[in-house]
């Protein structure tokens, strides 16, 4: 949910996309996904774009601690432009952390330490989730180099699409290499 109500328009469904991945501790996301993996998508230098032959591990390895270091170096040159600190809560990754903190500390002062179990268990099974999406429906997916550098217009995927029936209901993810 929080991946598709990223791609929207209106400030309301982009706070949404936000707050839903702030949940899970993962507001990275939003930034990774939509400036990063967007213009990047099926080439090297996109940590969500699975490699041939990679196992689901060994790439979340790479990604996850991948995603976040683009999605910072994007913002810290968004800001940057701005003429704002990394710092200020404009910031659109420390936003979804704020909410995630407040979110977890509440959590933690109502239901007590049996949190402590339970929400790291949560954070994992909802990183675990974008993750393994973006490895089956990025998986092997790979642009040509041109000779000028530069790759393939991202309409020209070179290799194969995955489409499982199982992906059916998670908002139309199953066409998602489709860029």
């Amino acid at each position: 949910t929080g991946h598709e109500l990223g791609h929207k328009k209106e400030a309301f469904d982009r706070w949404m996309a936000k707050i839903v991945l702030a949940v899970v501790g993962y507001g990275h996301f939003f930034i990774e996904h939509n400036k990063g993996h967007h213009r990047d998508v099926a080439t090297p230098m996109d940590p969500a774009t699975s490699r041939m032959g990679e196992n689901i591990y060994k790439f979340s390895t790479r990604e996850i601690p991948g995603a976040f270091r683009r999605a910072w170096g994007l913002e810290e040159q968004r800001l940057s432009r701005r003429g704002q600190s990394v710092w200020s809560f404009d910031n659109e990754i420390l936003q979804p952390m704020v909410i995630t903190v407040v979110l977890y500390t509440l959590l933690l002062a109502f239901f007590g330490p049996n949190m402590l179990v339970f929400l790291p268990i949560h954070m994992a099974f909802g990183w675990w989730q974008l993750t393994s999406a973006n490895y089956i429906e990025h998986y092997s997916l790979l642009h040509e180099k041109m000779a000028d550098g530069r790759y393939e217009h991202q309409r020209h995927i070179t290799r194969g699409t995955v489409s499982h029936r199982v992906y059916l209901d998670l908002f139309h993810l199953q066409r998602h290499s489709d860029h």
